[in-house]
């Protein structure tokens, strides 16, 4: 398998990358996407622009109460960042069930991102953290919700020229729990389905819940009629159950040869009960 001949860049600022990013030109993070589809022709881009130089990209900080993650910082920084385990549990939970050791070293944050592979992990966790994404361009820099940036299976709100710069997730609040659950494709490591739950009781009442969800459908998304559900209620199993039997409420699911659609939705309805009776024990 070899890639069609093209032109390759390794610009060492942001800004050098966006000037050359424009005209068709494909961004490379770590390639773990990109060089796979290059290598089978299914993308043949004339230029490719390499961040793996730009320095700045690459950090995890705490600012005004939320992480800052450069669009580099690999999978495996942000699994084994200690501050992202204290400030921001469920993101760390999903970085840790990425692909493999060697897809986690290599893979990085900002490129899964713009990816947007609908089985990717990260979607579920950002819509739940109602993260943000910073996005750099030739005209500036804006911020786009992760509710907005997911706009459907490997499509996303970045325009031509523009390249992520940073997610921005918040710092948890005490008091909340959290958990990650999936079924992950044995080979690909993929979801077949992911649920990320965040949850907060008090006075003997669920008083929030974020409930993200991956792999089900073409594109993640936060389940609102199950969080609606669960909010007000005590949280027990039975709770649970009602709340995790919406999570496919208006999905319209996959269906391939690894699941179909009603497995699929059987799977999301599981999981979302596991992470929820988890996230209200942590």
């Amino acid at each position: 398998m070899i890639p069609q001949s093209f032109e390759y860049a390794a610009p060492k600022t942001l800004d050098e990358a966006v000037a050359l990013a424009g005209g068709g030109a494909k961004v490379l993070a770590g390639g773990m996407s990109l060089i796979p589809m290059m290598k089978l022709r299914l993308a043949a881009p004339e230029h490719v622009v390499d961040l793996g130089r730009i320095k700045d990209l690459n950090y995890i900080r705490e600012e005004g109460g939320a992480l800052h993650i450069g669009a580099t910082t690999t999978h495996y920084a942000v699994e084994s960042s200690a501050l992202v385990r204290a400030k921001c549990p469920l993101l760390s939970a999903a970085a840790a069930a990425i692909g493999d050791v060697q897809v986690r070293n290599m893979g990085t944050m900002g490129g899964s991102v713009a990816h947007a592979d609908p089985s990717a992990d990260y979607p579920a966790a950002l819509q739940a953290l109602e993260a943000k994404i910073v996005i750099r361009g030739a005209k500036g820099e804006r911020t786009v919700s992760a509710a907005d940036f997911f706009v459907d299976s490997f499509t996303t709100a970045l325009e031509a020229g523009e390249i992520i710069r940073e997610i921005v997730v918040p710092v948890e609040e005490t008091g909340t729990g959290t958990s990650y659950q999936k079924m992950a494709h044995p080979a690909s490591g993929f979801a077949i389905v992911g649920i990320a739950a965040r949850v907060r009781r008090s006075g003997g009442k669920v008083t929030f819940a974020r409930i993200g969800v991956t792999g089900l459908s073409n594109i993640g998304y936060r389940a609102a009629a199950a969080e609606k559900a669960l909010e007000g209620s005590a949280g027990s199993p039975e709770d649970i159950a009602k709340a995790a039997a919406l999570v496919t409420q208006g999905a319209d699911a996959n269906a391939d040869l690894h699941a179909s659609a009603d497995y699929r939705k059987h799977l999301a309805v599981v999981h979302a009960g596991r992470a929820l009776a988890a996230a209200l024990k942590a």
